[in-house]
């Protein structure tokens, strides 16, 4: 007997880090999560539009990640925003902080929810300036053109 595939979820992912950042490595840390979080996210309820990665007290901290409910899933409002820790080895924490200190950001790409884990995929960028931005915006259309012309 076959195996029923599962349907593809829709990733939650932060478009805009790509366009407002120049990123380089990433890695994927875990997320301190409640259920209920945990079960909205499964669902795709959970934005990441304008959500940073932080230090305090040598820990590293999620802020701004919205993580909404719905009717069967109740997510108080003040909840909705709040910050959550983020789990990584310690190597991998001192290699951020160390980047961190450089002036570097550390921004999250991706909520990963596949596996039995709920886990967050950040990397390290560095804040592109407005002609970058331009500039990439015209090697896109480019590239569009390019394969456009191809067909």
């Amino acid at each position: 007997m076959a195996k029923k595939k599962r349907p593809q979820k829709k990733a939650i992912t932060n478009r805009r880090a790509r366009f407002d950042y120049s990123l380089e490595d990433s890695l994927v840390a875990g997320i301190a999560l409640t259920g209920a979080e945990t079960k909205s996210l499964r669902r795709g309820h959970g934005q990441l539009r304008g959500a940073y990665v932080t230090v305090k007290n040598n820990e590293l901290w999620l802020i701004n990640a919205t993580i909404t409910g719905d009717v069967s899933i109740p997510i108080d409002e003040s909840d909705k925003t709040r910050a959550r820790k983020l789990l990584a080895k310690r190597k991998e924490i001192d290699a951020l902080i160390a980047a961190k200190q450089q002036g570097r950001t550390i921004v999250p790409l991706d909520i990963l929810t596949q596996g039995r884990h709920v886990k967050v995929r950040i990397a390290i960028g560095k804040g592109k300036k407005q002609h970058d931005k331009r500039e990439t915006i015209k090697r896109r259309t480019q590239d569009r053109e390019a394969r456009r012309m191809m067909r």
